[in-house]
């Protein structure tokens, strides 16, 4: 595999994951990059909020020295706000920021930002320029396949974001109005490839390897991004990296090595939560690492009642034996 260079930043190899709001924190990003994640990219953080000063927002902002290299993810929808916010940020220790094209939750949308932007190219166009300007790291933009099956705009956006000078475009093979639910298509991602110069990078349904060489051989994409494919999954990036290098399947993680690895979950959600939140965060991993095992239904009704880092330990020993 060829390094993925975006800007100035050369990633050693283009197998990424991709923000999620919820999920990307500091303990899941940099168990990622131990799994090897070529890079990881941190939750979208609000603009607005920055701007503000807002505590909470300041948490969403923190970066541990393993987890490079690492995007930062700003949304909004004000070009001159924007574009202040990158500048305000700029000497914080990210490598790439990325912006927020692509979120299709309700009160992201119906404050005209995240997917919303793709039904006012121009104002995305411009929002990106400002970027672009604000800040002296390379831009990235996520965007998806368009709004809905009438308002299919992906290459649009992409060649505005060509011109707006951003490093590379990463495509969400899926609609607004979609969601999450059914297939993605991935034509929309070889469409954007063929159209701009700037690298793709591209994301919808890579669960496995072969589905990882398949998005690449198909769309002739630059790179990829894993979203859910990686909850309670973290070793599909050493997976995936070993297949595309080598074209031999690991074998799938033992019983044994998933409980090690949710066991430092828990610790890392712990150490940078505290009690109360890492506790409560650790039961929604735990049910995405017990998906599939035999009995996981059973163990999932009980992790409701875990209220303690004790009981999620010895929660942890008894359904994997780590």
């Amino acid at each position: 595999m060829k390094p993925l260079q975006l800007g100035n930043v050369t990633i050693d190899h283009p197998v990424i994951l991709a923000p999620m709001a919820g999920v990307t924190d500091i303990p899941f990003r940099v168990l990622c990059r131990e799994m090897g994640a070529g890079m990881v990219c941190m939750e979208m953080v609000s603009a607005k909020a920055i701007s503000y000063h807002n505590k909470n927002t300041e948490r969403l902002l923190e970066i541990r020295e393993s987890e490079h290299p690492v995007s930062l993810q700003l949304f909004g929808s004000e070009p001159e706000l924007v574009g202040e916010v990158a500048r305000s940020i700029d000497d914080r220790p990210f490598d790439i920021l990325d912006f927020n094209m692509g979120c299709p939750v309700p009160k992201v949308v119906n404050n005209g930002e995240g997917s919303a932007l793709m039904k006012d190219p121009e104002l995305a166009g411009r929002i990106m320029k400002e970027l672009v300007k604000g800040s002296s790291k390379p831009v990235t933009v996520k965007i998806r396949k368009g709004w809905d099956a009438d308002h299919v705009n992906a290459v649009e956006l992409a060649k505005r974001a060509e011109d707006a000078g951003v490093s590379a475009v990463a495509v969400h093979g899926r609609t607004r109005s979609q969601y999450y639910a059914g297939e993605a298509d991935w034509d929309i991602i070889r469409q954007v490839k063929e159209a701009v110069r700037i690298p793709v990078i591209g994301n919808g349904d890579i669960t496995s390897p072969r589905k990882a060489r398949q998005m690449l051989e198909e769309t002739g994409c630059d790179g990829i991004m894993i979203a859910r494919g990686a909850e309670g999954n973290p070793w599909i990036f050493r997976q995936v990296v070993h297949f595309l290098e080598t074209g031999e399947e690991l074998p799938a993680p033992t019983k044994h090595e998933k409980g090690a690895v949710a066991r430092r979950h828990a610790q890392l959600l712990l150490e940078v939560k505290g009690d109360y939140i890492g506790v409560r965060e650790m039961r929604k991993h735990l049910a995405w690492y017990t998906a599939g095992m035999p009995g996981a239904s059973k163990a999932r009704g009980r992790l409701g009642a875990i209220e303690t880092p004790e009981e999620i330990l010895q929660t942890i020993e008894e359904l994997f034996g780590a």
